[in-house]
C-alpha cells in the first residue's frame, strides 16, 4: 500500500488541504497496527474494516486522530466540569448517572482514548481483552498504543455494544450506515458513513483491495 498516495487522498477529502503532524501519526498508527495484525504477513486487513475504525476515530477525536478526553477537555477536571454543565442544564437527555463524577478512589470514568471508553464497566472488560489495567489508571486509556488496542479490539470483538465490524462487513453484506451500531447506535451514523467511504476510496486508491485481507506496507 503506498501511504503517500493515501495521506495525498485524505488530506484533501477528509482533512480540508492540510493534515497537522499529530494526524499523520495518528493514522500512521492505525495502519501500522492493521499490518501486524496476528498472521501480519500473510493476512494483513480487511480494507473495509480498516476504513471504519479510521472513520471512527476521525468522528470521535473530532478529526484530531490522537486520544482525547470527553468534551475535547485538556484534564479530567476540565471534563468533568464540563460534562456536569452539560448534565444541569438538561443537555444529556440519555444520561441517568453522571458516571464521569470521581468515585470513592478520585477515579472518573469519563470517556478517553480514540473511540471515547467509558464507564467502570467498560474499562474493566476492555483492561482484559487489551492486556492492560485501565481499571488501576483509566488515563492509560491515553496512551497511543493502548487507545488503538481499544479502537481495534473493540470493534473487532464487538466490546462496545455487543455489534462487531464481522457483522456488518463481511462477505454478504456492506452496512456503512449500520456499521455505527458498533459504537453507540445510531449517533451521526450517516456522517460516519461518509467518513468511512471517503477512507476507503483512500486505501483502494493506494492499492488496498476492498474486501480479502492484505498485507499494508
Amino acid at each position: 500500500m503506498d501511504r503517500a498516495v493515501f495521506f495525498g487522498n485524505v488530506r484533501r477529502t477528509l482533512f480540508g488541504g492540510r493534515l497537522t503532524s499529530g494526524q499523520v501519526a495518528g493514522m500512521s498508527a492505525i495502519l501500522d497496527r492493521a499490518r501486524a495484525e496476528p498472521g501480519g504477513a500473510n493476512n494483513g486487513y480487511e480494507g473495509r474494516w480498516l476504513a471504519y475504525i479510521l472513520a471512527t476515530a476521525h468522528h470521535e477525536t473530532a478529526r484530531k486522530m490522537q486520544p482525547v478526553r470527553e468534551t475535547m477537555a485538556s484534564s479530567d477536571a476540565l471534563a468533568i466540569t464540563r460534562l456536569d454543565k452539560a448534565f444541569a442544564a438538561g443537555q444529556l437527555p440519555t444520561v441517568r448517572t453522571p458516571y464521569w463524577r470521581r468515585d470513592a478512589e478520585g477515579k472518573s470514568w469519563l470517556g478517553r482514548g480514540l473511540v471515547q471508553l467509558t464507564h467502570r464497566r467498560n474499562y474493566e472488560v476492555l483492561s482484559g481483552l487489551v492486556g492492560t489495567d485501565l481499571v488501576a489508571d483509566p488515563a492509560r486509556a491515553m496512551d497511543t498504543a493502548t487507545a488503538v488496542e481499544i479502537l481495534f479490539i473493540g470493534m473487532e470483538t464487538g466490546a462496545f455494544t455487543g455489534v462487531s465490524l464481522a457483522d456488518v462487513f463481511n462477505a454478504d453484506r456492506t452496512d456503512w450506515v449500520g456499521a455505527r451500531r458498533i459504537i453507540n447506535g445510531r449517533d451521526r451514523a450517516v456522517d460516519i458513513a461518509g467518513y468511512a467511504r471517503a477512507y476507503h476510496a483512500a486505501l483502494s486508491a493506494a492499492g488496498l483491495p476492498s474486501i480479502r485481507r492484505i498485507v499494508l506496507s
